[in-house]
């Protein structure tokens, strides 16, 4: 039975076969069947999209079929046929949830547009749940939880969404620094007008002024038209620069022209624009360390930085892993068609043993993951694959009062090595230090670039 398939149930078989042909000929996939346990059978095996079903059957009623599918938690539109002096039956199809009550004799004309009318509402209401999945998506909740940390955020948050001032977000990849972003443009001042998200990580200097700034036709081969920039399609709304760290340094002296006199230039235009934009900024990368090194201006900093957000990475809060987990695992079980998710004990306290360098984005990741794997909609111990090779364990970090400054030095290193997987360019970036200080570092300190980590222990003088 295929998923658009008009289940008939009627024992009388000259009804039957007429409602079958009359409804084959009007372009209906159609199964018939005489009776209750005949549509069990075809049900359990495929749900169709509408029922057309006698009240009084061989073998029971309708009303004892509805009854049996709402034990199952199966909503199948329905369609009830009846004598026409049964006013009764009649009501209590009403009440019962029957879409529509069709008195005999059966007029083939009036079943087929009771059909239609049924799978048009059926076929909208599909669309409005895919709608509410869709704005689901970017609704989620940058506060779930109830630690410290969180409750902290959510009252800064709170505090400063109507000031339009310019905002900083800072937190690490994964922690929802654009949940974040979406949430401040939803419940502040400029929610009716546009949210336009661009990240800067990536982009070669040439895109990203193109698509912040816009050009003129003829600014550079291949501007054959105008194109509007960014600022001007988010005009009266908020634009997100994420992972704004990644920005170009000769872009940066235009952006603070931006932050500060909400006026730009487009590429190729001596027209100098005015925009009245809200700047929500994001970085997972440490911007005091950029500008002490030259690679972000300090200017652009002070500007942007004036107001600032933290999200907390997911092992800072671990109480709030539970409450994350069950509101993901809801969110799966709706995008996935998967049915309400569950976990075990077991497999909770797995999640709570990780240290989660990627934060909510990884927990999602390996939640999907264990899930497609569930033949039953349970996720075990067994299914949960972890994205790194960090050790998984959440490993406290030592009391470094009782160390000297070149054991912290090494076990800070020691660490970062291997939250990097032994990759030293990316290691040295992250200390903010070269590369050949790095491996001098490492050689000093008979470190391996591919280290288990390691407590830093007494030496002994």
């Amino acid at each position: 039975m295929s998923a658009d398939t008009i289940l008939v149930v009627d024992s009388v078989d000259k009804t039957r076969d007429f409602l079958a042909a009359g409804l084959a000929a009007r372009g209906f996939h159609v199964q018939a069947v005489k009776g209750l346990a005949d549509a069990f059978l075809k049900i359990r095996h495929s749900l169709p999209i509408v029922i057309v079903v006698d009240y009084q059957l061989c073998d029971g009623t309708a009303f004892e079929l509805m009854d049996a599918l709402e034990e199952q938690d199966l909503r199948i539109p329905s369609v009830i046929l009846g004598n026409n002096d049964s006013s009764q039956v009649e009501a209590e199809s009403v009440k019962r949830g029957f879409q529509q009550f069709i008195s005999r004799p059966v007029d083939i004309g009036t079943v087929d547009a009771v059909l239609h009318r049924v799978i048009l509402n059926i076929r909208n209401s599909q669309k409005d749940a895919a709608r509410r999945l869709e704005r689901a998506r970017y609704d989620r909740d940058p506060f779930l939880g109830q630690s410290a940390a969180i409750l902290q955020l959510k009252k800064t948050a709170t505090r400063l969404v109507n000031t339009g001032s310019t905002v900083l977000i800072q937190g690490e990849t994964g922690t929802g620094k654009g949940v974040l972003a979406r949430w401040l443009h939803k419940s502040g001042p400029r929610s009716e007008e546009a949210f336009v998200d661009l990240n800067c990580a990536g982009l070669s200097r040439e895109l990203l002024e193109s698509e912040l700034f816009g050009y003129q036709k003829g600014a550079f081969t291949g501007a054959e038209n105008n194109k509007l920039g960014l600022l001007e399609a988010a005009n009266r709304g908020i634009v997100f620069l994420d992972e704004i760290g990644d920005m170009e340094q000769a872009i940066q002296p235009k952006m603070l022209k931006v932050v500060e006199e909400r006026r730009f230039h487009r590429l190729g235009d001596i027209r100098e624009r005015n925009v009245d934009v809200q700047i929500i900024a994001a970085t997972h990368r440490d911007l005091k360390e950029l500008v002490a090194v030259d690679k972000f201006r300090g200017d652009l900093y002070f500007r942007i930085s004036a107001v600032q957000l933290r999200i907390p990475p997911l092992r800072e809060r671990l109480e709030d892993l539970p409450m994350i987990t069950d509101r993901l695992l809801s969110q799966l079980g709706g995008d996935m068609r998967h049915g309400p998710l569950k976990i075990t004990d077991e497999a909770r306290d797995e999640l709570g043993e990780y240290s989660w360098p990627g934060n909510i984005r990884e927990l999602r990741n390996v939640l999907e993951r264990a899930a497609l794997l569930s033949e039953d909609g349970i996720i075990r111990e067994m299914s949960l694959e972890f994205e790194t090779l960090i050790s998984k364990r959440v490993s406290p970090v030592p009391d470094t009062l009782h160390f000297t400054l070149a054991e912290i030095e090494k076990f800070h290193i020691s660490r970062t090595l291997e939250f990097e997987q032994g990759n030293v360019p990316r290691t040295a970036e992250r200390l903010g230090v070269p590369k050949s200080s790095l491996y001098a570092k490492i050689r000093l300190y008979g470190l391996s670039s591919k280290s288990e980590r390691m407590r830093p222990a007494r030496t002994s003088n």
